[in-house]
């Protein structure tokens, strides 16, 4: 009986905690103007190296052209060290200078990009990405911001 008040003794004080919480943001703590895509993606566990291999060929070299035409700051992978431990095993980020870049519609750098892309490089992505399919699932896609607090 003891345990079981002293348990929900603490989740009251858990509770009470996180209710008088009173902080404001850019008072107590920074938020970023940069936003990071991020992609979660659940990649058959064996599949891994071949999912890299396509995302080599397709996503890290379309980042890279971004990135020179100044469209992103940059781009990462990360990858789980435990593939079956959970929900998602691969984590996609691109990072924007700011939530305009990421989400504005741009004809003018659509086809500045293609132009350096190629019709070439198109063509081998669209054949790359159809086995994504097979071997991978989106399981999340979030648009995220740096917290600093102060």
């Amino acid at each position: 009986m003891k345990l079981r008040q002293l348990l929900t003794g603490f989740v009251l004080l858990c509770f009470t905690g996180a209710a008088s919480a009173d902080l404001e943001p850019w008072k107590d703590y920074d938020i970023s103007e940069g936003v990071t895509s991020v992609t979660t993606v659940k990649v058959d566990s064996n599949m891994i190296d071949k999912y890299l291999e396509g995302l080599s060929q397709t996503w890290a070299p379309a980042n890279d052209v971004a990135k020179e035409l100044g469209q992103i700051e940059g781009y990462w992978i990360h990858v789980s060290q435990l593939p079956n431990g959970g929900d998602f095993n691969v984590v996609l980020g691109i990072d924007f200078k700011n939530g305009a870049s990421a989400m504005a519609a741009d004809k003018a750098q659509y086809e500045a990009f293609m132009k350096k892309w190629g019709e070439e490089n198109q063509k081998k992505s669209d054949q790359i990405v159809t086995t994504y399919p097979d071997i991978r699932e989106i399981v999340g896609e979030y648009m995220m911001r740096s917290i600093t607090f102060k």
